[in-house]
């Protein structure tokens, strides 16, 4: 076994990765990213005793959201970035633990993960390959299965929460939730009912955190408008941006305008479109592709540069990969970086933009327009005329397919569930799952489209808050009993936040596909399915017809 990941749906067998990874991580790129944990356990340790004494460590914040964020799936494969990161780490620990003895704070027998010391890349990548760094370092199953769980949900709280904090909003509880729970997943005197109930307040953090991400967005660009957005293209030079980060999008369309290159969202940052402060530019055309997993053969086609500002990154051909770049979190060895802002200054995107000025335009691969842009401030709008709907029977249940997008053939299920759905019943959707059906000519309901698209994976908050209104609106005692059911696709970490923050709000009987996470054993699935009624896919004719006689028992 040279490596050893399962936190993501194509898990090698179901299980595990153990010589390198689905996603193409190599198994020392893997092991570097189990010593970036490890390390930022470090820091977390040392700064939940900073925390206990109300003493604040410059910079500690950020840079435990970014140590998590570097290692959600496909985010980064630059083993010279984790290299530097994780030197980093070990200055900021020590220089954490230097202000901590100044105070008074007795630190005891720090324990290897707050103490350990590598000087050369040699010994960093010693460390990273030892017993105790990676994550069967937990011998026990169920205690293993559960701390990566709770791991793997901070991992998606820290994207969100850098998210948020490049637009200025920041919230210290969370950053301290983080170092906290961090610090328990080290407790060997935790139970496993200890375990999940820190799973659930991760839950409870995490709605928060999509609380406060859905603030920055919305204070900083408007609420999202039903939005029309066109997927062909124009004979300009282009760039296309992928990933989540709407800063980074602000930043490259003013820097864009007015040089005669247009601009393309791609994947997830598709929502962009529906944000009413990114209609002003005339150079954003719209959408180009699907998602992440078809970016092989869209990103070759579009000609033009491409820049990576989060995850979903997948290992390039030679043809386009002189003209990808990253920035932020993300990074793959030979893209060129864009770092990071300094004293509040924007990026600075002049060389991707030149380097388009020199490259074809896009070559067209469909032509029309999807819609999007129904987030809870938009489908509020509408509240009445759902509600009457409802009332009458035109709409006899809601299917929330929110959720990530993969490459398993498996995956076919949900386009084909969207497409045998009753005429009646309409999808409530958010994250990259969308591509499987929103370009399906499934029309509407009384002038309600049958495919309301939210946004992003974040935006799955938008979901969970419409749901609550609904259930005010209908006076109802539990949010069960809404005609809503729960049919998620997932793939990575920013998934397994969302499914908790659902489980911390209440909500139950969830079905997860394509299949269920390979870091839960037998007895935690179990729990979950006992508690909270989780279940998996099976056949759409089995499925539809299951979760529709539920309609009807209501």
């Amino acid at each position: 076994m040279k490596m050893f990941c399962y936190q993501c749906q194509e898990a090698s067998g179901g299980k595990g990765c153990t010589r390198v990874g689905v996603c193409g991580k190599t198994a020392d790129l893997a092991a570097l990213q189990d010593l970036m944990i490890y390390a930022v356990k470090g820091l977390a340790v040392l700064g939940h005793k900073a925390d206990q004494i109300g003493y604040k460590k410059e910079g500690l914040d950020r840079f435990m959201i970014e140590g998590l964020f570097m290692t959600i799936t496909n985010a980064n494969f630059d083993k010279e970035r984790f290299f530097e990161k994780i030197k980093d780490a070990l200055i900021l620990r020590d220089e954490l633990k230097e202000e901590l003895l100044e105070k008074g704070v007795d630190l005891g027998q720090l324990e290897d993960v707050a103490s350990f010391t590598v000087n050369s890349r040699d010994e960093i990548e010693y460390k990273a390959n030892s017993k105790e760094v990676g994550v069967l370092a937990t011998e026990d199953e169920d205690i293993r299965s559960l701390r990566e769980l709770i791991i793997y949900g901070l991992k998606g709280m820290a994207a969100y929460a850098e998210h948020a904090d490049n637009l200025g909003y920041r919230d210290e509880e969370i950053a301290k939730f983080i170092r906290r729970a961090l610090a328990a997943t080290l407790d060997d005197s935790l139970t496993a009912d200890d375990l999940v109930a820190l799973a659930m307040e991760t839950g409870k953090y995490g709605v928060d955190v999509m609380a406060l991400l859905d603030k920055a967005n919305t204070s900083t660009y408007g609420n999202p408008e039903i939005t029309e957005v066109n997927i062909g293209v124009r004979n300009n030079p282009a760039i296309l941006i992928s990933g989540h980060d709407l800063k980074d999008m602000e930043e490259l369309l003013e820097q864009t305008e007015g040089t005669g290159v247009d601009v393309y969202t791609h994947g997830e940052m598709l929502p962009a479109n529906y944000y009413p402060a990114f209609k002003k530019y005339d150079h954003f055309v719209g959408n180009y592709g699907n998602a992440w997993w078809k970016q092989k053969e869209e990103f070759e086609k579009f000609n033009g540069v491409i820049l990576f500002t989060t995850n979903c990154i997948v290992p390039p051909k030679a043809s386009y990969a002189d003209r990808v770049y990253t920035t932020g979190s993300s990074g793959y060895p030979g893209f060129k970086h864009i770092p990071d802002r300094v004293d509040g200054q924007p990026k600075d995107f002049s060389e991707l933009i030149e380097h388009a000025k020199r490259l074809d335009p896009p070559t067209e691969i469909e032509k029309g327009k999807i819609v999007g842009g129904f987030a809870h401030a938009q489908v509020f709008a509408l509240a009445d005329k759902i509600v009457e709907a409802v009332k009458t029977g035109a709409i006899k249940k809601f299917f929330v397919m929110a959720g990530c997008d993969g490459r398993l053939r498996k995956r076919n299920y949900y386009t084909e569930f969207a497409e045998a759905l009753p005429k009646d019943t309409v999808i409530l959707t958010a994250g990259c799952a969308k591509y499987r059906y929103n370009k399906l000519n499934l029309g509407d309901i009384k002038g309600i489209p049958r495919v309301l698209d939210a946004g992003q994976c974040n935006d799955s908050y938008s979901l969970a808050v419409i749901a609550m209104k609904l259930k005010e609106i209908f006076e109802l005692n539990d949010i069960n009993e809404l005609p809503i059911a729960y049919n998620i696709a997932w793939y990575e970490q920013k998934a397994v936040i969302v499914l908790l923050a659902l489980l911390y709000l209440g909500v139950k009987n969830i079905h997860l596909g394509p299949t269920l996470p390979a870091f839960l054993s037998e007895n935690v699935a179990q729990v979950l399915v006992d508690k909270f009624g989780i279940g998996t896919i099976s056949s759409v004719e089995e499925d539809i017809e299951m979760f529709m006689g539920e309609a009807q028992e209501a």
